[in-house]
């Protein structure tokens, strides 16, 4: 079986991805973006429900999937299916990781659990991303992205005091998650290249989630205190939040007193470095109170431009608070290359967001356009040595679908598919 050309870092690695929504997807279309050759797998009459989250969508092509579903090859498996079941076996005899995000205890079922394809191929990793994991009481429930991010605490914690607590208006349980597979994957690659045996990774929302609350939970851990909301403050940093300037909010973050002491100078405030209050950052925390609304006074008779200019040449970071619009009009992302954009079949040109991991020998690429429903089954099927007469066979018996122009074919009323 031939992978797709590339000159990734990650080039002859091959990726088989059962796993739909974000988290898992997120993985693998990065490991696709570094240079592996992902497959993803959909089943004939179950496609990856992203595929229909639309609006927002390019030509009904859905933003949601393309986000996540960049630099991979679509094929169609119907998995309660034992033909449908051997061709996944086949892969996985050619494939170095597998991500699935079945509910726990469906891959043992189908004969697809660690423990098989183990057996098929030793070198194998197997990566499974849950809700819950796969041990504990709650590893059977189903899990979202909201789910996680309320049962963690995170939301609790996030937002401004004494109003509603609110999510992240991302799926930030699902990237972060999606981010500690990709780690895990590659850790474990790396330990077989030692040992020569692949493993297991079990990855959940809730654990990434538990483990984003990093300070936060560490205080609870060790003082018994639940911290307090602070909204756009800092727990531990003062000034560290958004100011009012006569025309746009700018953050000013300040982590040292030798960068309060320039700010304090530029803003023509010098004798609060020397006030007890203020000189310290034990003090600045303990009398945020009253520091804070004196630097909103003195800030609020600048403009957001000269501010910058002024806290940047003096080597205090900040920052406008941008609209996504300003965010990508600002010049040095778009000298970064933040922004990748890719031909469609059907929705053309497509705008992506650059995978950020900076490898400058063998730099990330979006190597396939979000695929089209069950777009490359024939030519996985060939690589994998099913004749034209087998792979006819297997889209009559519905095992495998065509390819399709459209986002997605119509679901009928019931289905096999797992």
């Amino acid at each position: 079986m031939t992978a797709a050309p590339t000159a990734g870092a990650l080039n002859g690695l091959r990726v088989l991805d059962l796993s739909r929504v974000v988290a898992g997807p997120l993985c693998a279309s990065l490991l696709g973006d570094l240079g592996a050759d992902v497959i993803k797998v959909e089943g004939p009459r179950n496609p990856d429900e992203s595929r229909s989250w639309f609006p927002p969508d390019v030509e009904q092509i859905s933003v949601y999937f393309a986000t996540v579903n960049r630099s991979k090859r679509a094929i169609t498996v119907d998995l309660a299916s034992e033909a449908g079941r051997d061709i996944i076996r086949n892969l996985v005899r050619v494939s170095d990781v597998v991500i699935e995000n079945f509910t726990t205890g469906t891959l043992a079922r189908m004969g697809l659990d660690y423990e098989s394809l183990s057996q098929i191929n030793p070198r194998i990793v197997l990566c499974s991303i849950t809700g819950f994991g796969q041990s504990g009481p709650y590893r059977h429930l189903p899990g979202y992205d909201f789910v996680a991010q309320a049962m963690s605490g995170f939301v609790s914690q996030n937002g401004a005091p004494g109003e509603e607590a609110t999510k992240a208006p991302i799926a930030l349980a699902d990237m972060l998650t999606g981010l500690h597979a990709m780690i895990s994957v590659l850790a474990a690659l790396q330990s077989r290249a030692v040992t020569g045996v692949g493993q297991h990774c079990d990855l959940s929302l809730l654990d990434s989630m538990t483990f984003s609350l990093l300070n936060l939970g560490t205080t609870f851990l060790n003082t018994g205190a639940t911290p307090p909301r602070y909204g756009n403050q800092h727990q531990t940093l003062v000034p560290y939040q958004p100011f009012s300037t006569a025309d746009q909010d700018v953050v000013i973050a300040v982590g040292n007193n030798a960068q309060f002491g320039q700010l304090c100078t530029l803003l023509g405030i010098p004798e609060l470095t020397t006030d007890p209050r203020y000189a310290e950052v034990t003090a600045r925390i303990l009398n945020r109170d009253s520091l804070v609304p004196i630097v909103q006074r003195v800030v609020l008779g600048w403009n957001a431009a000269d501010l910058i200019r002024e806290l940047r040449a003096h080597r205090v970071p900040c920052g406008p608070v941008n609209t996504v619009a300003q965010l990508f009009d600002d010049p040095h992302v778009r000298a970064r290359g933040a922004v990748q954009t890719v031909a469609h079949p059907t929705a053309g040109a497509l705008h992506l967001l650059a995978a950020p991991f900076g490898l400058l020998g063998t730099p990330t690429e979006v190597s396939h356009a979000p695929p089209l429903f069950s777009e490359h089954t024939d030519e996985v099927l060939t690589e994998l040595g099913y004749s034209a007469e087998r792979r006819a066979v297997l889209r009559e018996q519905g095992v495998v679908a065509p390819p399709t122009p459209a986002r997605f074919p119509a679901p009928p009323s019931s289905s096999t598919d797992v």
